[in-house]
């Protein structure tokens, strides 16, 4: 059970077991990388946790139940189980494939999760927070069938948008209880709908606020899992339909034992009642913990010690389904005595070049395509952990993929290892016999800081940045250092330069093997090393490599210009075959499944200029926005960079002290004009070595032309934008 307010986790590594799940998909089409989002962070966080020391297991589960599998199942005419199942075996065959390695991927219509469902069902009778309630239900009078959830359409009674049964997913997003859409209409026949009263059951959830109250002032992980709930809360709660009408899911267990007393049926009394999907997918993260216990022992991993006795729990999600895991679910735990959730990781939504994703119109770059193309996973990994914070919402193109893969993955990260361990092994035959100076052991020991601080930040983002700013910072070491000029001159040196760059690259290929863990391991190999990266902690990044090792193999290949315009060229061919005849539709709001729907900017202002990226629909908190320390400066003095092609050191007077800050000026503006220019400089940004000039703040530009941010008046050198 929980502790009172204002507790505080231990930061991670912490001694008590912890598990990371990931959404359930639904079981009911392919998957693309927009779904994969989440995937792949669960994954990236899983391993950084197993990095540091932390035990851990890693689960989740394909969701079989549900109207969005009963729905398709309807209109394919296939078994809805059969249906659901061979998707479900798809996905297990497919995450692997992305190095997302579950210790159990299982699915919600097994008999663990039965029974476990119906154990804390029964709980919840038991203690009094369920009761019936006569509702109005959606039905169709003309095929005389209910229509729960996604078998209606309608209009949010909220905000007016078009609407799903279950869910305004086209506007406020709100989770909507059956009889609360409005003008609803079959989606199965396209009928008209009515409403008729029907008897269900409801879990309290209203009794449970102060409760919630408190866990929201525990939950760690990301800023919009744990400020949205606050809004319903402040909403007032409303109870829990936790049943349907539906043929599809697990019955309604039979608590009482007992038939009904003649005279008192409800109205309808003889038709089953399945549980609502929400009650038993989040309780398949249990399920699939447990089934992970029963393969391997529960001396390796006890799934009660972690869901029982307040081990560390942390949900990974997409955003629209926070309402469920920080309200509904918690609640549930609660009242069963179950631990509570440590955090919740919600991520932002993905769109395509700018547009929403839709698989109708096959406007997608779909997983096994992805494949089918060459690319290594890795590649894709990268982009999806690190281009944004984890809760933003992010664009995918292939220009962008191409520019990320050479100019960080080659350029920095691929770089900086060929060059160190080629040179180290023709000079050397390996590890030089030299001990690493005290400057790179220190930077190494910042890496793994910082990688340990982007996992107790639950920040996808910082655990991948950590090791790309070591090889960068290994760049600009050897660089400065140029080894290749002390051979035969001062082999000591020499020795000691190239000693310091392999054991920066064992370093890195500790520190990024969550985000890399393919292309880590044939580091890990390249240099020798015994048995596994996947196995060690970030104390190895500081262990000796090996004294031999043979000549590397470039990790990364360039991606060429012509091959993206090739990728372009299939996916507009692919849309425009499949919206043949259709081009005025707009784009339907795909269902991902993990939670993470895809967003639709077709629905942007006219006059919207269509290669602007999309506003980021997350918002951050005032609190947040005042940590910035924004001034005004003038550049005074600016420095083109030999060796860099877009790199100026700019020496920058904030007012109370003039800074050193490296900016990607040269190519777009007249270096000798800098001089005299007024600025807006992020002063208590981390500070950074660029080709071995320090960088000490940012200043702002708008666009691919770096059009400066300036001021219009006359502000004073060091004033506070605010």
């Amino acid at each position: 059970m929980s502790d009172q307010d204002g507790y505080a986790h231990e930061p991670f590594p912490t001694d008590g077991p912890a598990v990371v799940t990931c959404g359930l998909p639904y079981a009911n089409g392919d998957l693309h990388i927009g779904h994969l989002r989440t995937y792949v962070g669960g994954d990236v966080y899983s391993r950084a946790l197993e990095s540091l020391g932390q035990q851990t297991a890693f689960v989740s589960g394909s969701d079989m139940h549900g109207t969005p599998i009963a729905v398709q199942a309807i209109e394919e005419g296939v078994d809805p189980e059969a249906f659901a199942l061979e998707w479900h075996e798809q996905y297990a065959e497919t995450f692997p494939k992305f190095g997302v390695e579950f210790d159990n991927y299982g699915h919600t219509h097994e008999e663990t999760n039965r029974e476990l469902t119906y154990e804390i069902v029964e709980r919840l009778e038991s203690e009094g927070y369920v009761y019936e309630k006569e509702i109005k239900v959606a039905w169709d009078p003309v095929d005389d069938q209910p229509l729960p959830d996604r078998y209606v359409e309608g209009t949010c009674p909220y905000c007016g948008a078009d609407a799903r049964g279950d869910e305004c997913d086209e506007g406020c997003g709100r989770h909507l209880e059956p009889g609360e859409i409005e003008d609803p209409v079959s989606t199965i026949s396209g009928n008209p709908a009515e409403y008729r009263d029907r008897t269900h059951k409801f879990f309290r959830v209203s009794e449970l606020a102060d409760y919630l109250d408190g866990f929201l002032d525990r939950l760690e992980g990301t800023s919009n899992a744990r400020n949205q709930p606050r809004q319903w809360l402040e909403d007032g709660l409303q109870d829990w339909c936790i049943t349907r009408d539906l043929d599809w899911g697990f019955d309604y267990p039979d608590v009482s034992g007992a038939s009904p007393e003649e005279g008192d049926a409800p109205p309808n009394a003889g038709d089953d009642l399945v549980l609502y999907v929400w009650v038993d997918a989040p309780i398949e993260y249990v399920a699939s913990t447990k089934q992970y216990t029963e393969r391997v022992g529960a001396d390796e991993y006890d799934w009660e010690e972690v869901w029982k006795d307040d081990g560390e729990i942390v949900h990974v999600i997409g955003r629209d389904i926070i309402q469920h895991h920080t309200i509904f679910w918690p609640a549930m735990l609660e009242v069963a005595e179950y631990a509570e959730p440590r955090a919740v990781m919600a991520s932002g939504f993905m769109t395509l070049g700018g547009k929403g994703f839709s698989t109708s119109r096959d406007r997608a770059v779909w997983a096994e395509e992805y494949l089918d193309e060459g690319f290594h996973p890795d590649l894709l990994r990268y982009y999806l952990a690190t281009n944004g914070g984890f809760q933003q919402d992010v664009d995918f193109s292939w220009e962008k993929f191409r520019d990320r893969v050479n100019n960080e993955l080659v350029g920095t990260v691929g770089n900086f290892l060929y060059r160190s361990l080629l040179f180290a092994q023709r000079n050397f035959e390996g590890t030089p016999d030299a001990e690493v100076s005290d400057d790179v052991e220190e930077r190494i020991e910042r890496a793994v800081d910082e990688f340990r601080a982007g996992v107790n930040d639950y920040s996808v983002r910082a655990i991948g940045e950590a090791s790309v700013s070591l090889a960068r910072f290994g760049n600009e070491y050897i660089q400065r250092n140029e080894p290749w000029n002390l051979v035969g001159e001062d082999d000591e040196r020499a020795a000691q330069v190239i000693r310091d760059c392999v054991q920066i690259a064992k370093a890195v290929a500790v520190l990024f093997e969550p985000v890399a863990p393919g292309t880590s391991q044939r580091l890990w190999e390249q240099i020798d090393e015994e048995g596994s990266v996947h196995d060690v902690t970030t104390d190895e990044a500081l262990e000796a490599p090996p004294r031999e090792f043979g000549p590397p193999e470039e990790l990364y290949e360039k991606i060429d210009e012509e091959r993206v315009e090739e990728l372009n060229a299939k996916l507009d061919a692919r849309v425009a075959e499949a919206t043949e005849g259709d081009a005025d539709e707009p784009d339907e709001n795909d269902e991902t499944g993990d939670g993470s729907a895809d967003a639709d900017p077709d629905a942007a202002d006219e006059g919207t200029d269509p290669e602007l990226e999309p506003v980021e629909s997350e918002r951050v908190s005032f609190e947040e926005f005042q940590e910035l320390d924004l001034r005004v400066g003038e550049i005074t003095a600016a420095d083109p960079i030999e060796d860099a092609d877009k790199l100026v050191q700019l020496m920058v007077d904030i007012g109370v002290e003039t800074r050193s800050i490296v900016a990607g000026l040269k190519q777009l503006h007249d270096v000798d004009d800098l001089p005299g220019t007024r600025v807006v400089v992020v002063a208590n940004l981390e500070r950074a070595e660029l080709f071995g000039r320090e960088s000490n703040g940012m200043v702002l530009a708008a666009g691919d032309e770096a059009d400066l941010l300036t001021t219009h008046g006359d502000a004073a050198l060091g004033e506070r934008v605010r």
